[in-house]
C-alpha cells in the first residue's frame, strides 16, 4: 500500500503585497494621461482642416502635465500605494 503522508514544501518566505497601481492616485494620473493623449491625437486629425490645431496639441501636453502632478500629489496626501519597509 501508499503511505498517505503530506509531504513538505520548504519556501521561502512571501512577498508582501502590492496593489500594482489600483490606487486613486494610479487612477486618476492614467485618465488625465490618457485624455491628453486624445487631445493631442484630436489635434492632429484636425491639422488639416483646422487653422488652430497647435492649440489642442499643446494643450494635450498641459493636461498630461497637469495629471501627472495631480498623481503626485495624491501619492503624498497618502491615496498611492503604501512602502513597503525593507
Amino acid at each position: 500500500m501508499t503511505d498517505n503522508k503530506p509531504e513538505i514544501a520548504y519556501l521561502p518566505p512571501g512577498v508582501p503585497p502590492t496593489n500594482h497601481g489600483h490606487t486613486v492616485a494610479a487612477w486618476v494620473t492614467m485618465a488625465g494621461i490618457t485624455l491628453g493623449v486624445l487631445v493631442c491625437a484630436w489635434g492632429v486629425l484636425v491639422a488639416q482642416s483646422w487653422s488652430s490645431w497647435l492649440v489642442l496639441f499643446v494643450l494635450g501636453f498641459v493636461v498630461i502635465g497637469a495629471s501627472l502632478i495631480v498623481g503626485l500629489v495624491l501619492r503624498n496626501l497618502g491615496m498611492g500605494q503604501k512602502s513597503v519597509g525593507r
